[in-house]
């Protein structure tokens, strides 16, 4: 399998994302599972991909790492689980852990300019991108050592800059893609000074960047602003014929699907589960299992919410929400006290 093809897969777990050409479906290995990461909780805790039944804490907030407001959960080459973790220059480090178990391996990479990492992405090129909120860059790393290697990209404060890099995937074309919040860091907090939410994509030989996807149009139910978050390429990305879209998530509200040939937006998913004017709800990141299921997170934004995070689901063939036995709308997991601002969560199988 081509490289550029094989990092998409990683990233996304699309079905046909085998060593070979053969289109035959491979067995299914072990359990599909929910890993999702508590922002405010510390921890990565577990779900059973089937029935959304809660596993138990995956990674402990008081593990030997001592993981803070973790964000990105992605699989490296190895296997091996790598999470984004900090919210202080101090802090900030992508932390590795074996993906069966949850054991902590080690502090794989940190780096001056690294403050509040949000996307990871393993590339084509073997190395590690890490999306600094807080610096408007993204940091390089070799994906096997963890070694750093370079500041692949920084903000300009202009429109179509990297102004607040968030998710970061690689697509089936071997480019990378990042959401931008519009914002800029001054002094390690976020500003928004008016500038525009986008998709960017970049070539990484080059390092020329485009605007893949400008700024959407505000829902009219909507709270008034657009943060673009999470991206997950599916939902049969890397099958003969299989449709390949980019979903991106709005921290805002609801999810956006866009054809990656035309860039025209194909459908709105909405992850408005209360029904609220305006919604009472956030939503984190992107991930589809290996039966073309998407699945996100959201969480309470109101005081005295708590962050009380739920798990969405939706066919991610149809757009149409899958709740789970005895729930409605797109409700997978409905509003629990294990989920606290959950923000990063990933499918996987042990």
């Amino acid at each position: 399998m081509p490289l550029a093809a094989l990092a998409a897969c990683v990233l996304t777990f699309t079905p046909g994302c085998d060593d070979d050409d053969d289109d035959a479906p491979e067995a299914p290995r072990g359990r599909g599972v929910l890993l999702v990461g508590n922002s405010r909780g510390d921890n990565v805790v577990r779900f059973d991909a089937e029935t959304g039944g809660f596993l138990g804490d995956f990674i402990a907030d008081d593990g030997p790492a001592g993981l803070v407001a973790p964000e990105a959960l992605v699989l490296g080459p190895d296997g091996d689980l790598f999470v984004a973790s900090g919210a202080t220059a101090e802090e900030s480090a992508v932390v590795r852990y074996d993906e069966e178990t949850g054991a902590f391996e080690t502090v794989f990479a940190t780096a001056r300019g690294l403050v509040r990492p949000y996307g990871l992405a393993f590339g084509p090129d073997d190395r590690l991108y890490v999306a600094s909120f807080l610096t408007d860059r993204i940091l390089r790393f070799e994906a096997e050592t963890g070694t750093f290697v370079d500041v692949f990209a920084t903000g300009n404060g202009q429109p179509g800059g990297l102004n607040g890099p968030s998710g970061l995937a690689f697509g089936p074309d071997g480019r990378l893609y990042v959401t931008t919040q519009g914002s800029i860091a001054v002094d390690g907090q976020p500003t928004f000074p008016g500038l525009p939410s986008q998709v960017l994509r970049y070539d990484i030989t080059t390092g020329q960047s485009e605007v893949f996807i400008d700024q959407p149009a505000l829902s009219p139910a909507g709270p008034g602003y657009i943060r673009l978050s999470g991206m997950a390429f599916g939902p049969d990305c890397g099958q003969t014929g299989g449709a390949c879209d980019l979903f991106v998530s709005d921290f805002a509200n609801d999810i956006r699907r866009y054809d990656l040939e035309t860039r025209a937006l194909e459908a709105t998913l909405s992850t408005n589960h209360t029904g609220t004017v305006p919604p009472t709800n956030n939503t984190g990141g992107l991930t589809f299992d290996d039966a073309g299921r998407l699945y996100s997170v959201v969480f309470d934004n109101t005081q005295g919410g708590e962050s009380r995070g739920a798990i969405l689901r939706f066919d991610g063939r149809t757009n149409t929400p899958l709740p789970s036995s005895g729930n409605t709308g797109a409700i997978f997991v409905p509003p629990t006290g294990e989920l606290v601002r959950p923000v990063g969560i990933l499918f996987t199988r042990q």
